[in-house]
C-alpha cells in the first residue's frame, strides 16, 4: 500500500500515464506488459517510486505524476543532465518532522546547482514549478549550516496599491496576506516555536520589497519572490542592497505581471541587462517542472497556445 497508494491510486495513475501497458500486481510482484519503449519508461518510473519509498514512508500520487514527467524524456532533452538526487546530495533539508525536501524536477535541480555556483540566481517560470519553495529550502539550509546569519524574504505588494487602505487592520495586517506564501513555506520546514523565535529576533525577516530601500544586506540569504511585479527601479534597488557574504535568489513568472500597463517589469528587463555577468545565472523552468495538480500543466499549455495565436 505504501508504494501503490490507498485503493491503488498510484497504480491507477500509472495506468492512465501508460495506456498501452498493462500493470498486473500480485503480492510483491508487478508484471508489465506492453510496447517495449513504454514498458521501459514505466519501469524507470517504478524504480523512482521505490527510491522515494526508501526516503519516506509513502509515495503520493503527485510524486508519481512528477516521476512520469521526469522519465518521459520529452522535457529533459534540452536540460543539463545532473546525476540522481541521492548521488548529488540534492535532498536540500529535512523538515522538523524528518521528511526530506528535495529538488523534484530538472528545473528545481538547476536552481540548487546554480545557487551553489553563483551569488545571484534568477529562477523564472510558471506557477506551480516550486521556484519559491525550493529557494526557501535553500535559504533555510544555509541558515541551519551557519553559512549566513539571517534570511530575508521580500515580495512586492503590487496588488495593494490604492486598495491597501480599504483592507482592515494596521499596516502589518494589511500587508501580511501578500507575504502569506512565504510564511507557508517556512512553516513546512521549521517548527512553529523556532520559527516564531527567529521571526521575533529578525533572524528570519519577511517584508514588502519597499522596506528594502536604504539597507545593506550582509551575511544573508535573500529571496525576492514574485519579482515580475517589481519595476525596473525596484529591481535595481533590490539588487544593489546585496552585501558581503550574501546570496540572492529572485523568482517570478514573466507571463503574470500585475503591474499597471505604463510600468515595465524589472524581471523582464533584467534578463538583457545582466545576462553576461559572472556570478549571476538565469534558470528557466517550464511546464514540465509543474508539481501541482496535473491540470495546472494543462492550463499553462492552453494559455501558451492562446497567447501564441494572439501574437
Amino acid at each position: 500500500m505504501a508504494l501503490f497508494g490507498l485503493h491503488d491510486h498510484n497504480l491507477i495513475a500509472l495506468d492512465k500515464a501508460f495506456p498501452e501497458t498493462k500493470f498486473n500486481a500480485r503480492g510483491n510482484r508487478l508484471k508489465l506488459t506492453g510496447p517495449a519503449e513504454e514498458v521501459e519508461t514505466a519501469s524507470l518510473v517504478i524504480e523512482g517510486m521505490l527510491e522515494l519509498l526508501d526516503r519516506k514512508s509513502k509515495v503520493a500520487e503527485g510524486d508519481v505524476n512528477t516521476l512520469v514527467n521526469l522519465k518521459s524524456g520529452e522535457s529533459t532533452a534540452s536540460r543539463p543532465k545532473y546525476r540522481d538526487l541521492d548521488e548529488t546530495g540534492d535532498t536540500i533539508i529535512h523538515t522538523h518532522n524528518g521528511e526530506a525536501i528535495s529538488a523534484k524536477t530538472p528545473g528545481q535541480r538547476e536552481i540548487v546547482q546554480s545557487s551553489i555556483k553563483n551569488d545571484i540566481v534568477f529562477a523564472i517560470g510558471p506557477a506551480g514549478t516550486g521556484k519559491t519553495y525550493t529557494s526557501v529550502a535553500l535559504a533555510v539550509r544555509a541558515l541551519k549550516n551557519r553559512k549566513v546569519r539571517k534570511i530575508i524574504l521580500a515580495r512586492p505588494a503590487v496588488e495593494a496599491g490604492e486598495n491597501l487602505g480599504f483592507l482592515p487592520g494596521d499596516l502589518k495586517e494589511k500587508i501580511d496576506p501578500y507575504l502569506r506564501p512565504l510564511y507557508d513555506a517556512l512553516e513546512d520546514m521549521i517548527d512553529r516555536d523556532r520559527l516564531d523565535l527567529n521571526l521575533t529576533k529578525n533572524v528570519i525577516e519577511i517584508a514588502p520589497l519597499a522596506y528594502m530601500r536604504g539597507r545593506t544586506l550582509n551575511n544573508a540569504f535573500v529571496i525576492l519572490d514574485e519579482a515580475q511585479n517589481a519595476t525596473n527601479t525596484q529591481m535595481k534597488m533590490f539588487l544593489t542592497r546585496i552585501g558581503f557574504n550574501s546570496r540572492a535568489i529572485i523568482t517570478g513568472d514573466i507571463t503574470q505581471t500585475d503591474l499597471p500597463r505604463r510600468q515595465h517589469s524589472g524581471l523582464i528587463s533584467i534578463q538583457k541587462i545582466l545576462q553576461d555577468i559572472e556570478g549571476i545565472d538565469f534558470v528557466y523552468l517550464g511546464e514540465e517542472d509543474v508539481v501541482r495538480h496535473k491540470l495546472v500543466r494543462d492550463i499553462i499549455k492552453a494559455y501558451e497556445k492562446f497567447e501564441d495565436k494572439e501574437k
